[in-house]
């Protein structure tokens, strides 16, 4: 085992030196430790007869009600109640923005810098599926990662765009009522989670960063109501993107203010958490918490929300044709129906969403809604995340797997299945994993294949 600080940068050395003093070597004897673990369960989907703790060693994360530690020899990731959406493998100090951003149901919530979707699936899981709630990724290609986890936990109140902070706020002047930063950083928090990070820091990659972090709250900050709450993180420890950055906010913002975290939402003496000098701000450090390293800073808008009219989107509503099938899919498959529900179509995709939402014409948007299903010629198929959404009981033929059975089905497999013709739910332990196609004598498997281990 390496000696604490050994293999990293002399500069940053100095730096945690500095900034940490007589603390210094409890906390490169942290970074000597193994990482600690955590899963978030997923409030949206639990039912009666699962318990978490029935099948995995878990301890509660003081400061997330939904937050467990677990052991690293469990490797829930790989269990097929991952794949199930049943809970979202989250580092627990990573967690704790959501709880002091506090989003409420009913409420309008963005979360700027979204993915891979971890915090987005915690807000909406608070959101307890109403309100509207947007995520946004800058890069496409981890937006997509975004939409897979947002189905995988079966939420329907949301959109997915991918714009940059700056354009985003064009569109959305004063319209959110909580708005998460989880900011790109130099990463130091993660170092003893992900090593590699450590190769890829230098003091010219944390200038860069602050300089980022400070143009996307800026954006942020221009897109709260009045009344409403920002919160602003960082996985890293660096004051010039962290206290230094919330200075800088409130001096370039005199509409907003700090706001001291609540014992509430993070109990900072029981857990381990060292308020910064800067007035809002959190410090969380690996030999303090068991976490890795995070910083939090929350802040208010002050004023009061004007009355705004309920925004209408332009969308195409699906036709008479399209409604007939999937009426008749609804007929044959489901004991749920769709009656009052808000349909969008979009091509031949079908989505279902609340109300409340703006127009996004003119935004790169990947998925707005709970995706239904597909129309293709005289049927309608339904699609992956319907299953996600869905409660077992909502459908007319489910099949339930046991967890070997489970692993075969996410593998692409089909199976004996002697039951009637026609669209099932496939389920574990009573989460919705896939949709399958009986023909009598096997269960055609249609878990896409983009997802197959």
């Amino acid at each position: 085992m390496r000696k604490p600080g050994e293999e990293l940068p002399p500069v940053y050395v100095d730096r945690m030196r500095q900034l940490l003093g007589p603390e210094t070597p409890a906390f490169f004897h942290a970074l000597e430790e193994e990482p600690v673990r955590g899963l978030r369960v997923n409030r949206l989907k639990e039912h009666e007869g699962f318990s978490m703790e029935t099948g995995f060693s878990l301890e509660k994360v003081p400061w997330c009600p939904d937050g467990y530690y677990y052991r690293k020899e469990e490797e829930p990731g790989k269990n097929p109640l991952h794949e199930a959406g049943a809970y979202y493998i989250q580092e627990p100090s990573a967690m704790a923005p959501v709880m002091f951003l506090s989003p409420q149901p009913f409420e309008r919530v963005l979360d700027l810098c979204a993915a891979p979707g971890g915090k987005s699936t915690q807000i909406a899981e608070r959101m307890a599926g109403t309100g509207v709630l947007i995520a946004n990724e800058p890069v496409p290609e981890r937006a997509r990662t975004v939409v897979e986890n947002m189905e995988r936990m079966g939420i329907r109140n949301f959109a997915v765009t991918s714009e940059m902070p700056e354009r985003l706020a064009l569109f959305f002047p004063e319209w959110f009522d909580r708005i998460l930063v989880d900011a790109p950083c130099s990463g130091e928090g993660m170092f003893r989670k992900n090593p590699a990070a450590v190769t890829e820091w230098s003091p010219e990659i944390v200038g860069f960063c602050a300089e980022r972090q400070r143009r996307i709250l800026d954006s942020a900050a221009q897109m709260l109501s009045p009344g409403g709450r920002l919160v602003y993180s960082t996985c890293t420890f660096s004051p010039e993107e962290d206290e230094e950055n919330a200075a800088r906010f409130l001096e370039n913002n005199p509409s907003m203010r700090p706001v001291e975290p609540d014992a509430k939402a993070f109990p900072v003496k029981e857990c381990g958490g060292m308020l910064s000098g800067c007035a809002g701000c959190l410090k969380l450090f690996p030999h303090r918490v068991r976490g890795e390293g995070h910083f939090v800073a929350v802040f208010e808008k002050t004023g009061n929300a004007p009355a705004s009219a309920e925004p209408h989107a332009e969308e195409k509503s699906p036709g008479p044709g399209e409604r007939l099938l999937f009426e008749k899919f609804c007929r044959d498959a489901l004991w749920r129906r769709f009656d009052g529900e808000k349909l969008i179509l979009h091509g031949t995709e079908l989505f279902m969403t609340g109300g409340g939402f703006p127009s996004l014409k003119g935004l790169r948007v990947l998925r707005q809604g709970l995706h239904l299903g597909t129309f293709k010629k005289n049927r309608f198929e339904p699609s992956h995340a319907l299953a996600h959404f869905l409660a077992p009981a909502e459908a007319v033929r489910r099949m339930e797997l046991d967890a070997g059975e489970a692993v075969k089905w996410i593998h692409g497999e089909a199976l004996p299945f002697g039951g009637e013709r026609g669209w099932s739910l496939v389920c574990v332990e009573g989460f919705g994993l896939g949709w399958g196609k009986c023909d009598g004598r096997l269960m055609k498997n249609h878990y896409p294949k983009g997802l197959r281990r």
